[in-house]
């Protein structure tokens, strides 16, 4: 009899998950995770708030499976060595598990692959966390899109031309494995396993709670063109981080927004596409994890100070908006997506820091951290990625304060120092006592930022 094991990585749910279908058709299942040292031995705290939403998803799964009579596997150590040996002691045929884009993962799953092999094991993978994988999407002349707007229009096309097919991969869990597991991670204690702390957390991990938000947000979703732009209002979706781990699927997201017809829905159904994009640029440009798109712009010459970039760091630049988000994403591992913009700007034009010494502090400190779009947010707000702002179009972060949070409420909550002053002073106020002055002059900066752009335009 064919024994499968269907190896989770970031799709940590039991429904709507493709390669848990396939492996249940397949034959009796095993549910597997493993805790990768490759990837905790990077993290710089032992009490990453990932972690802890990690393992809040993996007992919720443990606590479903348990019903059923089985149980999740869990692992610490190498993939490449963990999962072969799993295979061997199991007498499993198959492992099944959904594609991951990022230069690491792609990696590792090859080297899985080559040892599987030599075991006489199968490997099968699937598409996930994408609608459209990156060879499904292309151009006239068959190669990928490097600008969104087209890439968006033939997404569509192609959604359309499928009467809107959203597959959904039934997970009917009677053919689960059945086993007790003393080593469950309901049991174990594994945060002393992998090293880390448990740290409370805004958002809890798991489905459950993935779901309940965007029934929220499904009664708000109308809306969201405008309202996702001001960050005092809760305007937005807030499951970025449960699209990050797959809490919930991609064909969730897109069956809450496709049916509905408002300007809200449209633009949500955008975003969606917009990860597809970020996503595919990863896949078919790797380059784009290590410099920029656009390679001429690795060799501008950055002129901003260290001292400057901690004081970004720290919420300490005497730019209200920018210190309130900062403060924020230190304090919960969040940060609203209009704020990412200005403060990456403000990072890269004005304290002319390079681009990568953000997006490196925002893959330590954010929860829904991503590769892809975090790569592919601060490629734009840098001007060096494949379809970028131009590098003229700096954002002012005293008028984007004044337009998106005119009233201060979100300033205040993060910056109390400030909470005194009227609407109009809070957004540029002077020799506040305890608030640092600006460290450095918008508009000189501004200028200098233009010529340091423009030298390598020259080139």
């Amino acid at each position: 009899m064919k024994q499968s094991i269907c190896w989770l990585r970031r799709d940590l749910r039991l429904h709507d998950h493709h390669a848990l279908s396939m492996a249940l058709q397949n034959g009796p299942t095993t549910v597997v995770f493993v805790f990768d040292t490759h990837i905790l031995n990077k993290l710089t705290k032992k009490s990453d708030r990932r972690v802890t939403f990690i393992h809040q998803s993996l007992t919720e799964i443990e606590n479903e499976l348990v019903k059923k009579g089985s149980s999740l596997v869990v692992l610490y150590g190498a993939p490449e060595v963990e999962i072969p040996k799993l295979a061997e002691k199991l007498n499993v045929t198959d492992i099944f598990c959904n594609r991951d884009y990022e230069p690491y993962a792609k990696s590792r799953d090859k080297e899985v692959e080559k040892k599987l092999a030599s075991k006489k094991i199968k490997f099968h993978q699937f598409k996930d966390s994408v609608f459209f994988e990156g060879h499904e999407i292309v151009n006239g002349s068959g190669l990928p899109y490097k600008v969104f707007t087209p890439y968006k229009n033939n997404w569509l096309h192609q959604f359309e031309s499928s009467n809107k097919n959203i597959p959904d991969y039934e997970c009917p869990l009677k053919n689960i494995r059945k086993f007790e597991n003393p080593d469950s991670i309901v049991n174990k204690d594994w945060y002393k396993i992998i090293g880390f702390q448990e740290i409370e957390s805004i958002l809890p991990g798991g489905t459950k709670e993935a779901l309940k938000r965007m029934k929220r947000f499904d009664g708000v979703m109308a809306d969201y063109k405008e309202a996702r732009n001001f960050p005092a209002v809760d305007g937005t979706s807030s499951i970025s981080v449960y699209i990050r781990f797959g809490n919930v699927s991609v064909r969730d997201l897109i069956r809450s927004a496709a049916p509905k017809k408002s300007e809200g829905a449209a633009t949500w159904l955008s975003e969606v596409i917009w990860r597809d994009f970020y996503q595919m640029i990863l896949d078919q440009f790797p380059h784009v994890a290590e410099g920029s798109f656009k390679k001429e712009y690795d060799n501008i010459k950055w002129q901003g100070s260290d001292s400057h970039f901690q004081k970004w760091c720290e919420g300490q630049t005497g730019v209200p908006i920018v210190d309130a988000a900062m403060r924020c994403l230190n304090e919960t591992g969040t940060m609203h997506n209009r704020l990412r913009m200005i403060v990456a700007s403000f990072l890269i034009k004005i304290l002319l820091v390079n681009w990568k010494e953000g997006e490196r502090y925002f893959a330590e400190k954010l929860l829904d951290f991503d590769l892809a779009s975090n790569n592919g947010g601060w490629q734009w707000s840098s001007s060096s990625g494949c379809d970028a702002q131009p590098y003229f179009r700096i954002f002012n972060p005293y008028t984007q304060s004044e337009k998106f949070d005119a009233k201060g409420e979100f300033i205040r909550l993060w910056c109390p120092e400030l909470k005194s002053l009227s609407n109009k002073e809070i957004h540029r106020p002077e020799n506040v006592p305890g608030y640092p002055s600006a460290i450095v002059n918008y508009e000189l900066n501004r200028l200098k930022a233009l010529k340091m752009y423009e030298a390598v335009k020259k080139a």
